[in-house]
């Protein structure tokens, strides 16, 4: 027999089946019977075939979000979900919904009041578990698509600095009522796959087995850029560097991902990265020292941004990540300060490096502070059922942030200058085909989040 689905009353602990929500709440809302029965249980209460019902309303993409914790407004639950539910900025104009979520699991609960809150007042059940949030307490599948968000919350960190979120946990859930189903719909991960390469790998694999579109990664490849502007598919890019925080995995992860969704344009496409090198500390600066071409890009950098040549190293100590890739092209990702993230490219029968930054996460902390193009993309993706870009580049900008925690380390002896790790693993190949995808034109307005209550 199916377990009931539950949800959270009164922003308590409590969690009561919905029947009984249902007879101590008569004005129960149209959301919440799609999500005990879908259009078969509307149907049968309004009299209307579903036919009827297709021709006089196109239904929205039925999203289940499952998040590890969702308690601050600082936290990625809180950015991404709420435009999901409220619509978001895209284009220099506030953009409704497309989506509608119709349920939601946090793993941490009892940490997580303000999700509590924000689904009490919105109307969105909270279930107990994964299997439950994406079959609306049914036996099947029962949405039209997956967004997982499991990043934040109260985990522990490993020796070589993991941030062990439950990322894999989730989306193997996931997978086991895709399979039971036999269906499946896209899924929408937050930030890298996962902190260990195997189930990241797997992950991918899977949804290339079961046919279903995936993305996910950082938000700042899409995010206001200066200029305005995209590198055009079969540009010939000898060497790039990525500028901008790196001190621990999530930073790092942003960084590649950055620097991943420009250099996947380069000429003949992704190719692949054969090696991967983590320094660390002083002996970073060194690194730079050896190797001109990284030097050469940091200085234009500097200059662009009216510092003296010679700005980023006046801080002690960074963190770079050195990654050589399949067909010859260099890259290094070093920890900088003042210039957000900024990509500086050397492009072959250029004098001058191309400099694209992204800079200035709206603030304060609103409805349209930092993400707003990344859940304009999870729409398309749910609404056309097309990845916005090749999954191959989320997966290979996981693997280069995987074996990047592992190159510091042998065994359980630590190196600030890491080891030097040949990748063969990583040898995937794609070609981009996409256009450009970042925020442009008027950046949005401080606006108050669109809860329901007051904070």
């Amino acid at each position: 027999m199916a377990k009931k689905p539950t949800e959270i009353i009164n922003g308590t602990k409590d969690l009561l089946p919905i029947t009984e929500i249902m007879e101590s709440n008569p004005t129960f809302s149209r959301r919440q019977m799609l999500g005990i029965g879908g259009i078969a249980s509307l149907t049968a209460l309004t009299g209307l075939s579903t036919g009827t019902m297709a021709q006089t309303q196109q239904r929205k993409p039925r999203i289940a979000v499952l998040a590890s914790y969702w308690a601050f407004t600082r936290s990625h639950a809180d950015w991404i979900v709420n435009k999901l539910i409220d619509g978001y900025w895209w284009d220099g104009a506030h953009t409704d919904s497309r989506v509608e979520v119709v349920s939601v699991y946090i793993h941490q609960l009892q940490e997580s009041g303000l999700g509590q809150k924000v689904c009490q007042a919105k109307n969105i059940p909270i279930f107990k578990t994964v299997g439950e949030a994406v079959t609306l307490g049914g036996k099947d599948l029962a949405v039209d698509g997956v967004v997982i968000v499991a990043e934040h919350g109260e985990y522990a960190t490993d020796l070589k600095g993991h941030w062990l979120l439950p990322r894999w946990w989730i989306f193997q859930q996931v997978i086991q009522v895709f399979e039971k189903s036999k269906r499946s719909v896209p899924v929408f991960n937050d930030k890298h796959l996962s902190y260990n390469w195997d189930e990241a790998k797997w992950m991918f694999n899977k949804s290339r087995e079961l046919n279903f579109a995936l993305t996910g990664g950082s938000s700042i490849p899409a995010y206001f850029r200066k200029p305005e502007i995209e590198i055009d598919i079969d540009t010939p890019i000898k060497n790039s560097i990525v500028i901008g925080g790196a001190g621990d995995e999530g930073g790092i992860f942003h960084a590649i991902d950055v620097l991943q969704g420009f250099v996947e344009r380069r000429k003949g496409g992704e190719t692949g990265v054969k090696s991967i090198q983590s320094i660390r500390g002083a002996e970073a600066w060194k690194w730079v020292e050896r190797n001109p071409w990284a030097g050469k890009l940091l200085d234009a950098v500097a200059i662009k941004f009216d510092f003296k040549p010679g700005y980023f190293q006046e801080t002690p100590q960074t963190n770079i990540c050195v990654i050589n890739y399949n067909d010859g092209t260099k890259a290094a990702i070093i920890g900088g300060r003042s210039v957000g993230w900024t990509y500086a490219g050397e492009i072959q029968g250029k004098n001058e490096p191309t400099i694209i930054s992204m800079l200035g996460w709206a603030g304060p902390y609103d409805q349209y502070h930092a993400s707003n193009a990344q859940p304009h993309w999870i729409t398309e993706m749910m609404v056309t059922k097309k990845e916005p870009f090749n999954a191959e580049r989320l997966l290979l900008s996981t693997g280069i942030t995987n074996h990047y925690m592992e190159s510091n380390w042998e065994g359980s002896k630590y190196s600030a200058v890491g080891r030097t790790l040949e990748t063969p693993e990583l040898n995937i190949k794609y070609r981009s085909t996409r256009g450009a995808q970042f925020s442009k034109g008027e950046r949005p307005p401080a606006r108050p989040y669109i809860r329901g209550f007051n904070e």
